[in-house]
């Protein structure tokens, strides 16, 4: 089955190249020359395991080509999925459609045989019927279907997620795009992968539901992080005793210093504002929301109050001092540093008048045009050369087993702030540092 992914991005490219190793025939379409003659010669605009791989052989197996010319590369296809950003737009929060509505008007003016439309971007409620809509006025004599189809990627993990998915939702009531989208997905059913078919409407909700019930879980782990800090407890084995509870769940109940990446800032906004536009005001999500920025900005107070107490010194006094911030995208394994926590907590300690080196195994190109008046270390072990504390901001494996006694003689101050509860507190006790995690005495 021939298929098109318009948008050749983060989401378009994990797709076409997972539905291309699946058997099928994929084209990628994109309008920046730039990205596909790269894609051409095997280079990946985005960092994710595997994933370089995975596109070279089907490239060589002949399942998955590029191209910039739409009206060629839908030619044919079956399904023609839109996979294009739906960033937050300025002002209000909400998504912006623009980039979709503007592919539905140019496929329209192309569509030679019947064909199923499918929306893989996040998209608000009732945009499938936009879409319809648009499509409809701009290609009249067209036959087509639009059908709703949420990615759940995790950066770092997609080619795992795509290929063992937890489900498949598809959004549609008509049946022939039904058929159609269940061939697609028939190279899972060996894996025995739940396709769930809804209406649209609910299928384009699902998408936005889940991500904030999961920002609502990480906001709510931090807090009860911050309420253990003050009363004694530790949140590790708080969030492990209730994620025993199988109605509770151990995912997304880690403690850190909040959550940032591609999906969940932008997510909960544009859920809020489909929220106010239906006058169904969501005020948890309202609250998570507001949590999670002004946490950001206070994992960067905690750095400085732990160089304070360690050093007996006003905060005011430690003007001139260098931190080391280890770790920079939002997550680990990605290059993505959309509303990453550093940016924030790396901003709070320059405004305090803190000077900053930090390094991320893959983030610092990205992060050089983001944090300007960061120095970019080449390792982080430069980082930390004569630095009073090391940050740990993102829990990269690098991370994760540092040489201690030599992060101890690098350092001029041996204040550590573990901000992903990467080491134990016994542990670095014993080199002599001063340790500060979440949620934790």
């Amino acid at each position: 089955m021939k298929i098109a992914m318009v948008g050749s991005g983060y989401v378009g490219l994990v797709s076409g190249a997972c539905f291309a190793d699946f058997g099928h025939d994929v084209v990628c379409i994109d309008k920046d020359p730039a990205k596909i003659a790269a894609l051409r010669a095997g280079v990946m605009p985005i960092y994710e395991p595997g994933l370089a791989d995975l596109v070279g052989s089907n490239v060589r197996g002949g399942r998955l080509d590029f191209t910039t010319d739409l009206p060629s590369g839908i030619e044919g296809a079956a399904a023609i999925f839109i996979a294009v950003g739906t960033p937050s737009r300025r002002g209000d929060g909400h998504a912006d459609l623009s980039y979709v509505h503007a592919v539905a008007r140019e496929v329209a003016q192309h569509i030679k045989t019947p064909v199923v439309i499918v929306t893989k971007s996040t998209v608000p409620v009732g945009t499938g019927d936009a879409v319809e809509q648009i499509i409809a006025e701009a290609g009249p004599a067209a036959r087509f279907a639009v059908a709703s189809n949420p990615e759940f990627l995790r950066e770092g993990a997609a080619i795992g997620d795509f290929k063992r998915p937890d489900r498949i939702v598809i959004g549609t009531d008509d049946p022939w795009a039904r058929e159609v989208m269940a061939e697609i997905y028939r190279p899972l059913f060996l894996n025995k992968a739940p396709i769930l078919f809804t209406s649209r409407r609910s299928s384009e909700l699902i998408k936005y539901a889940a991500n904030a019930f999961l920002a609502t879980k990480i906001t709510f782990i931090n807090e009860i992080a911050d309420l253990c800090e003050v009363v004694g407890a530790d949140v590790q084995d708080v969030a492990h005793g209730i994620g025993m509870d199988n109605r509770i769940g151990g995912k997304f109940l880690h403690a850190g210093p909040g959550y940032g990446g591609s999906c969940f800032p932008k997510d909960t906004l544009a859920l809020l504002k489909t929220a106010e536009d239906y006058d169904s005001p969501m005020r948890i999500v309202e609250a998570v929301v507001k949590v999670n920025d002004t946490r950001k900005r206070a994992m960067g107070r905690k750095v400085i109050e732990a160089m304070a107490r360690h050093l007996g010194q006003p905060a005011s006094a430690l003007r001139g001092r260098r931190v080391a911030l280890l770790g920079l995208t939002f997550k680990p394994n990605t290059d993505d540093m959309r509303d990453a926590p550093s940016i924030t907590i790396a901003q709070t300690l320059i405004d305090a008048g803190l000077t900053v080196a930090a390094y991320d195994p893959e983030g610092m190109e990205t992060a050089r045009a983001l944090m300007p008046e960061v120095t970019m270390a080449k390792s982080a072990y430069e980082a930390l050369e004569g630095a009073d504390a090391m940050v740990i901001a993102t829990e990269w494996d690098a991370f994760r087993a540092l040489d201690l006694e030599r992060v101890r003689g690098l350092l001029r101050t041996p204040v550590i702030v573990d901000l992903r509860n990467v080491y134990s507190t016994q542990q670095v006790a014993s080199f002599g540092f001063s340790y500060h995690g979440i949620g934790r005495n």
